[in-house]
């Protein structure tokens, strides 16, 4: 109840949108009842000629009981005018209360619906948020699908469950309270036995759905990998058709896609179970009743009218609808518990990284940044070990080594997407613990290895940075990144659009575009992870320049593949195995004959 209580917490303010549905339901409720009252008069007007002992025993009644009042209402009118007149009232009085019925109903549904809505946007919302507050080396040990299936299907299901199980927790219980009402003021004896398949009901019920939240939570969790599978298969379908692996791609989707059908097969059979034991009994009993009270009529030893004894058959055959709907969201809750808790499990996961409540911002980069003794770890393995270094503004910094020493990691740190297991990074001699994430990383422009461009225009990738861009802004840009070419020759120029992840762009283009985007943001820090690894021999050289005559002016971190782009860097730290094993310039280090050198000859030969 405690995963329920707190899913309930995200319709608030629930008392906008429950107080009227409580009213309206009401209503609903008051006239439907009545509706089935109705039944009585209709009977006696058409097949019961009214004696004065009767309409004494019905005024006698009438001081307390509704339904009877309405009888003798009818009654007296037949008495003052025939038959006809008093059912030509009756169908007025039922297309009235049809009427009001359905006007109620509607409006209470209609509130409740704005509930399961206003629910779906703040548990949506949440998530998302949750999402991305997450630092950077959460996603690295999560699948994606996982984390899509919890924003998409999960919240999903719980925002039904929920709202459908506050729908019937109110009104179900409420109506069926009424339909009793009825049946005990028609006959007290008759009722409390026909109400005994209530607990039976219940007790069949919890032993059919018992395994429900258990399953539900498998199922989710397949459906989890269902959308990571498709994730995958998108992301590297020509990997996978170039390795003629499409058989064995489809295979595994459908291996766990029968999995989560059978699943789902299985608690459908269990949930809709539920429904036929109920109404099984419920019939059962009508069937009971109308044996026992027709009996006790037609032999003369009951003092119960046909016609209330038609509106109490009438009566109980509709108990058994908000019985019905009570136990089927029984039975459904289990899955939106299952799914709630895979939901709040997401919301509860807290950053690593977040601001101090005293966190300053950093308005200036005025002198230096630098790393005391800095060492990082990717769960048990050590990825950096006491690295030390200073950034001078202005300098460009290069950082160099054989693949997986460590560089990218380094570079993650400076903007603060992991904070170091032991050490401290510091920017004009503040610690970073001591300043705001969003005012260090609005310091600095970045381009990864890995170029990434978001589904939409050119114009609107480069400006990501910096919305408010003009367009003669976002031009400079481009033609300083070497892109402006290029994108003047699309259809649309600077209002075409990239795809998916810039699928219509070639791989050079992505880069000048992330390029552009980092040159238009125009922070002080520049931090350049192999920016230029995906460029052709000629474009290299001309974004190189381009970036060369950027750097000039503000503070660089540059990782590159080629060596000789960064010879005349003034910082050249050279990394392996997560320690820095060497620093100085490019002639320094040439001189020292050490692992710089050695990295130098190799690609000369390769050359």
């Amino acid at each position: 109840m405690k995963t329920y209580f707190r899913l309930i917490s995200f319709a608030k303010p629930i008392e906008k949108f429950a107080i009227p549905y409580i009213i309206t339901t009401l209503f609903a409720i008051v006239f439907n009842t009545f509706l089935f009252t109705l039944l009585g008069p209709i009977m006696n007007t058409l097949f019961i000629q009214p004696c004065d002992d009767q309409i004494n025993t019905v005024a006698k009644d009438a001081s307390w009981n509704p339904m009877s009042m309405f009888n003798e209402y009818i009654e007296q009118i037949i008495l003052k005018h025939d038959e006809i007149y008093a059912l030509k009232v009756i169908c007025v009085a039922v297309i009235v209360t049809v009427f009001l019925t359905n006007f109620f109903r509607y409006f209470s549904q209609r509130y409740m619906e704005d509930l399961r809505v206003h629910t779906l946007l703040n548990l949506r919302r949440s998530v998302f948020e949750s999402v991305m507050n997450l630092h950077v080396g959460y996603f690295n040990n999560e699948r994606k699908g996982d984390i899509i299936s919890k924003v998409a299907n999960d919240v999903q299901v719980v925002q039904f469950t929920v709202t459908n199980t506050l729908q019937v927790i109110f009104k179900e219980p409420l109506q069926l309270i009424f339909f009793i009402a009825v049946l005990v003021s028609i006959s007290l004896k008759l009722t409390l036995f026909s109400l005994l398949v209530i607990p039976i009901s219940g007790f069949l019920i919890s032993k059919i759905v018992k395994r429900l939240k258990q399953q539900s939570t498998l199922a989710h969790e397949s459906f989890a990998k269902m959308i990571g599978f498709l994730d995958e298969a998108l992301s590297g379908i020509k990997i996978i058709k170039a390795f003629n692996a499409t058989f064995r791609i489809k295979q595994k989707f459908q291996d766990e896609n029968e999995f989560y059908s059978n699943l789902n097969r299985k608690m459908a059979r269990r949930q809709q179970s539920a429904s036929p034991v109920s109404q099984t009994l419920g019939v059962l009993v009508v069937v009971f009743i109308l044996l026992y009270g027709g009996t006790m009529i037609l032999s003369g030893n009951s003092d119960l009218e046909p016609g209330k004894f038609v509106i109490y058959l009438a009566t109980f055959s509709q108990v058994m609808q908000p019985i019905k709907a009570i136990t089927d969201s029984f039975s459904g809750i289990h899955s939106g518990i299952a799914a709630g808790e895979r939901v709040l499990g997401l919301i509860d996961t807290k950053p690593e990284l977040i601001n101090k409540a005293d966190a300053i911002t950093l308005n200036d980069f005025k002198d230096k940044l630098t790393l005391k003794n800095v060492s990082f770890n990717y769960g048990d393995k050590e990825v950096l070990k006491n690295i030390s270094l200073e950034i001078e503004k202005g300098k460009t910094v290069a950082l160099v080594g054989p693949s997986g020493g460590g560089k990218s990691t380094l570079m993650d740190l400076i903007p603060r997407f992991h904070d170091p297991k032991t050490g401290s990074i510091e920017i004009d001699g503040i610690n970073y613990k001591d300043l705001t994430v969003e005012s260090i990383r609005g310091k600095m422009g970045i381009v990864n290895q890995e170029s990434f461009l978001f589904n939409d225009t050119i114009f609107n990738n480069i400006a990501f940075g910096k919305p408010d861009a003009t367009e003669e802004e976002v031009i400079n840009a481009a033609k300083i990144a070497n892109a402006h070419e290029f994108i003047l020759s699309k259809e649309e120029g600077y209002q075409s659009t990239v795809g998916d992840r810039g699928n219509k762009l070639s791989g050079g283009q992505k880069q000048r575009i992330c390029i552009a985007r980092a040159v238009l943001a125009n922070p002080p820090i520049m931090l350049l992870d192999e920016a230029t690894s995906a460029l052709d021999t000629e474009s290299e050289k001309l974004v190189q320049d381009a970036l060369n005559n950027l750097m000039q002016n503000r503070t660089s971190v540059v990782i590159a593949h080629r060596l000789s782009t960064i010879q005349q860097a003034d910082v050249i730290v050279v990394i392996d195995k997560g320690q820095i094993t060497e620093s100085g310039s490019h002639s320094e280090l040439m001189s020292r004959n050490g692992l710089y050198k050695r990295l130098i000859d190799m690609q000369t030969f390769n050359d």
